[in-house]
């Protein structure tokens, strides 16, 4: 009897495992042949339906992709790179530093977790009007360059460094900066680019802050752009915004495919379930 039941155990979680997989594969799959065929087979499956790619072209000249495209790469940019660097500053001081009130402003760092950011939308668009910054990429970035994530995941990752190493490297003159760059950064490699991942992602396909403190071409992203180009009132075929879909985040996609195995290894080094 329990050979059985450990049968029919595994036989449930494999049948629920593709039932998962089947339905979060479905919308990508009909995505994929709406966007790759034409109009006409939009609602109808035949095998043998002629391929094109006119839906990617009717898109690309419909919207001002390139321009979405610049303006998300300069904003994952920037936002990447101040996480890094407030990141690393404020981790390397929790992880090595003692000075009054680390654990109480460490806990501080990580109530930013438990605080979602749809909660403090209205108090940051309050901010960037009063700096004069709504309608642009910096109003867009400013709210994500510190990071509580990025702190505690950084944090942890220097506290496993040795002592020794520190010490070796200030008996040799080093500072403390230096200390960081030469010691620290280099031994938490695997953290960064597991870290890095997981920003591009989010703020690649972030959308409702975007869409709240934009206004004009200059400084839409992709997601609203996509949003506003696939308006129903726009009168656009379900291929050509499935093309348009595609290309937004085809570049998410080409990199998993390309660095999968990179990605898996960086995420199991940084310790990330």
């Amino acid at each position: 009897m329990s050979g059985l039941a450990t049968n029919l155990d595994r036989f449930l979680n494999v049948f629920a495992a593709w039932a998962l997989a089947l339905i979060w594969v479905l919308p990508l799959a009909y995505a994929v042949w709406t966007a790759f065929h034409p109009a006409a087979y939009e609602a109808r499956f035949e095998l043998f339906a002629p391929l094109t790619l006119e839906n990617f072209v009717k898109a690309w000249d419909a919207a001002p992709f390139a321009r979405y495209f610049l303006n998300t790469f300069i904003l994952v940019t920037m936002i990447l790179a101040g996480q890094f660097i407030l990141c690393t500053l404020a981790a390397y001081a929790f992880a090595r530093f003692a000075f009054p009130g680390r654990n109480i402003l460490f806990a501080l760092v990580l109530l930013q977790l438990l605080v979602m950011p749809d909660i403090l939308m209205v108090e940051n668009y309050q901010t960037m009007r009063l700096l004069h910054l709504v309608d642009t990429i910096p109003a867009i970035a400013l709210p994500y360059v510190a990071s509580g994530f990025g702190i505690f995941l950084l944090r942890q990752t220097f506290m496993t460094v040795p002592k020794e190493l520190d010490e070796a490297a200030r008996i040799e003159g080093a500072s403390f900066l230096t200390v960081l760059w030469k010691v620290y950064i280099p031994l938490a490699k695997p953290t960064y680019l597991a870290y890095g991942l997981v920003s591009v992602s989010h703020h690649w396909n972030n959308f409702l802050w975007p869409l709240i403190v934009t206004n004009s071409v200059e400084t839409r992203p992709v997601t609203v752009g996509l949003s506003v180009f696939s308006a129903i009132d726009s009168g656009v075929e379900w291929s050509v915004i499935n093309a348009a879909t595609l290309m937004t985040s085809g570049p998410l996609l080409l990199a998993f495919l390309l660095f999968q195995r990179q990605f898996v290894q960086s995420f199991m080094r940084a310790g990330i379930k």
